[in-house]
């Protein structure tokens, strides 16, 4: 493993004033890789530049949000940011650039066409039918030849790497800091007295199953009319409540877009953390934050979530978009806190093997992989290329 300090460049393609697991995964990479001596410098869009640390975070741009991977996600191209990636690379002189969701359409695609020397690239999505793929085959296949050192977050990733590009990549999780989210500070809103259970996602995304979880609700309160439901995530809170039976909505309470720490605070106090998840997960951090908070876990039996919880062993499971068995599994949970610890003691010992201070080993060795590709695409064929990434890609959905 790489003894010397490296000059890392990292290209996050989403929004970083955005939450979201691709920028969570993100900047704890870049931060543990700091702790370690290296040098890294993150290229994402900014809406908001108050909200990046200076010499951390370079503005790739305002992001526009596009339909994309089935959920609407915050991206940046065109021809400014094809600079903005050119006058990047330029002045940072990094020893190697790591792109994260290499074939979103934005800076991360730009970025390897711009960039030479070694490339690493880490997929994290699920999306085996991408029409973006598909449509861009062509320019995928070209760019990722550049690419020495593949990297996916889960088996579900590999598959999508695989089946539209050919090749392999070296399965590494996501990771989680894991006493970082062993606090001993209780959310104020919280009581201890009473059950609780959390929803944590955006509430404007249909994949992350609010709909599923509200249906759940009202049997749910039924059977223990004294808890707490919180329900956090950015999205339109008045949209959701005009809905809502007022028998319901007297137990719940919208925390709204949260901050790091407060996600840490209300994790560790609530009795269940929810996943209604209905697709497109490839892992699922948020178990993983869940388990490391010492919370137990009830989430969809996706096949991703369920490799994350070992098969049920590390947290409950319920059928797919099924809010009756959500219901049931959730009420079961709430009622046994003997069952509760069970789980929340098999998901401490699970959550482990994600912790940073493993995965960032398995990293650097791609790092200590990674060579300088001898042969370069045809300047024309680039140009080509970026141009029309520049102007635009249709099709997203």
């Amino acid at each position: 493993m790489s003894s010397e300090p490296l000059r890392i460049g990292m290209v996050c393609p989403y929004a970083w004033d955005a939450p979201g697991g691709v920028r969570s995964h993100v900047a704890d990479l870049a931060e543990e890789l700091r702790a370690r001596g290296h040098y890294v410098n993150i290229l994402a869009p900014v809406d908001d530049p108050s909200l990046i640390a200076k010499g951390e975070v370079t503005n790739g741009g305002k992001s526009i949000a596009i339909p994309y991977n089935g959920s609407v996600a915050r991206l940046n191209f065109g021809l400014r940011a094809t600079r903005q990636v050119r006058k990047w690379i330029q002045e940072h002189d990094f020893d190697l650039v790591h792109v994260h969701e290499p074939m979103a359409p934005g800076l991360s695609l730009l970025t390897l066409w711009v960039a030479d020397g070694p490339i690493v690239s880490t997929w994290h999505s699920s999306n085996p039918r991408s029409r973006v793929l598909a449509s861009l085959n062509r320019v995928v296949q070209t760019a990722m030849e550049k690419v020495s050192g593949r990297i996916a977050v889960s088996e579900d990733a590999r598959r999508t790497l695989v089946s539209h590009l050919g090749g392999d990549a070296v399965l590494i999780p996501n990771g989680v800091r894991v006493k970082a989210f062993q606090s001993t500070t209780r959310h104020p809103l919280v009581s201890m007295s009473v059950p609780s259970i959390l929803f944590l996602g955006r509430l404007d995304e249909s994949r992350k199953g609010l709909d599923v979880f509200l249906a759940a609700l009202p049997q749910v309160i039924e059977a223990v009319p004294d808890v707490q439901v919180f329900i956090a995530g950015p999205g339109d809170v008045e949209d959701i409540r005009k809905n809502l039976d007022p028998q319901v909505d007297q137990n719940i309470t919208f925390l709204g877009r949260i901050s790091d720490e407060e996600k840490v605070q209300v994790l560790g106090s609530v009795d269940i953390y929810v996943a209604p998840n209905t697709g497109g997960e490839s892992f699922g951090i948020v178990l993983i934050e869940a388990m490391a908070a010492g919370t137990a876990v009830l989430a969809s039996d996706l096949p991703a979530f369920s490799r994350v919880l070992d098969g049920g062993v590390a947290g409950a499971m319920f059928v797919n978009e099924d809010s009756d068995d959500l219901a049931q599994q959730a009420v079961a949970l709430l009622l046994d806190p003997q069952r509760r610890a069970s789980l929340v003691a098999a998901g401490s010992q699970r959550v482990m093997r994600f912790d940073w201070d493993h995965v960032v080993d398995d990293v650097l060795a791609v790092y200590d992989s990674v060579t300088i590709s001898g042969e370069r695409v045809h300047e024309d064929l680039r140009g080509q290329i970026i141009g029309r990434l520049s102007t635009g890609i249709p099709g997203l959905r």
